[in-house]
């Protein structure tokens, strides 16, 4: 006991030290408009007493990292909603690190939501279908709590991107969110053409999609991609755009 109560003494010592600093980068995300979690009573029962005292004397990524390590061994034993509250955790005692709110929307949206299809303890096929579902949403809620955290990185609205169009194959909301990444100034290279695939495969923006798409192949054999050509071939022949004006012209049948 007396070993306890010295450890928190110490921590809080700790903290003491660290306040000044820790105020200080508080108001610097207030400043940048970031959206940092706080420690609500929810975390305190999740980390315990011990933990959450660590966490408020500036141990935050310490402890956050040997959470992680629990989470991984959650993952081993596919234990999806203890997962789930540990990345809960995890993340709000490090909003700004892009990669734990990354790693926990794959784990959700892509792992466990492949597991809960692929259930057989659950006969029905409609549930599973359902249960697959919450956890594409699970995965989404992560990513767009981490943006909103992360307001100034464009990684995690790439990650959006890929969720909207190969799970929920939304090609509005990936347009969106490719959209953003290409904002931001770390955006990968690709995105800029993401974005413009997922708005030529929405209904009534054939139009937008095409002359984006065209600005984007006049930029020269750079951008010139298998899967942009053949946007742009599929979106002349929508269009009905003249067979002088198309990239794309059909040549003339020989007699």
């Amino acid at each position: 006991m007396k070993a306890k109560l010295l450890g928190i003494g110490i921590l809080l010592l700790y903290g003491i030290v660290r306040m000044p600093m820790e105020a200080a980068f508080e108001r610097k995300q207030k400043a940048l408009h970031y959206h940092g979690a706080t420690f609500s009573l929810d975390v305190r029962q999740r980390l315990g007493q011990l933990g959450f005292v660590a966490a408020l004397s500036g141990f935050r990524a310490l402890v956050a990292d040997v959470l992680w390590l629990q989470a991984h061994s959650a993952w081993q034993r596919t234990e999806w909603g203890r997962m789930k509250v540990l990345f809960d955790t995890i993340t709000s005692l490090q909003p700004r690190n892009v990669s734990f709110w990354d790693m926990a929307s794959w784990h959700m949206a892509f792992n466990a939501s492949v597991a809960a299809r692929e259930d057989k303890n659950v006969p029905r096929e409609a549930l599973r279908l359902r249960a697959e579902r919450e956890y594409w949403r699970l995965g989404e809620d992560f990513l767009l709590r981490g943006a909103a955290n992360n307001p100034d990185r464009a990684v995690l609205y790439e990650r959006l991107g890929l969720l909207y169009r190969e799970k929920f194959k939304d090609p509005e909301k990936g347009y969106w969110a490719y959209s953003e990444a290409e904002k931001r100034p770390d955006a990968a290279q690709y995105v800029h053409r993401f974005a413009a695939y997922e708005l030529a495969k929405i209904p009534g923006r054939e139009r937008e999609a095409y002359e984006l798409l065209k600005s984007l192949y006049d930029r020269g054999e750079e951008e010139r991609l298998p899967t942009l050509e053949k946007y742009l071939r599929e979106l002349e022949q929508k269009l009905n755009v003249p067979m002088e004006q198309r990239i794309y012209n059909p040549s003339p049948q020989k007699n």
